[in-house]
């Protein structure tokens, strides 16, 4: 799949920071019963790479992406973990080097006018407004839609149950990005997150 297919799967990404690998499988199966197949594993800790395995050989239904790339390196780990797609906070040459090279489809992250032309100019037009909430939010997405209209965006940081909705309402907004849906209060009660999933994908876009 490409990464326009992959964020037309669902309107929400939960956005997994993982510590323990053994609640990888069981958090992403209450996921996909509550009918959000995508997610976002955080290499931020260092079970990240294992906790995308378990889950690509546990549930092959999920799609599984890789966070918080920010080396060249995290794309090779991510590869090996069996990343079905990437996220990055930012761009770099460096990170845009090493994502040609990767045998999964990137987002990158923006925040300003100038990061989406220089995204766009290495041919990436499926974005991760990141941070959302304080670069502007739902404001500076409309102000894109007229500058950019050829790009799609996911909104992450600062996206909530409570805001999801208004950035869902946007043309150019293709999904949200947030960590809302798996609180760390619920691990373990996993039809808690089911019930949480399935009231995020109730949010989907008409």
């Amino acid at each position: 799949m490409n990464i326009r297919d992959i964020v037309a799967l669902a309107p929400v990404i939960p956005e997994l920071n993982f510590t323990d690998v053994a609640l990888a499988l069981p958090v992403a199966r209450a996921l996909c019963a509550g009918g959000l197949r995508v997610m976002e594993i955080s290499l931020r800790t260092p079970v990240g790479p294992a906790c995308i395995e378990a889950i690509r050989k546990g549930l092959p239904d999920a799609v599984v992406g890789a966070g918080g790339l920010t080396r060249a390196v995290d794309f090779a780990a991510a590869d090996r973990a069996g990343a079905q797609f990437g996220a990055t906070p930012g761009l770099t040459p460096e990170l845009a080097a090493a994502s040609r090279g990767a045998r999964f489809p990137v987002m990158p992250g923006v925040m300003t006018p100038t990061e989406v032309i220089g995204a766009r100019n290495s041919s990436f037009t499926v974005l991760k407004l990141f941070p959302a909430e304080q670069a502007g939010g739902i404001d500076v997405l409309r102000a894109f839609a007229h500058v950019f209209p050829d790009v799609l965006f996911c909104a992450g940081g600062g996206v909530t149950r409570a805001n999801a909705a208004d950035y869902l309402s946007l043309a150019n907004v293709a999904c949200v990005a947030g960590s809302w849906v798996v609180p760390q209060a619920l691990h373990g009660d996993w039809p808690g997150i089911e019930a949480l999933a399935r009231d995020a994908k109730s949010l989907a876009k008409s």
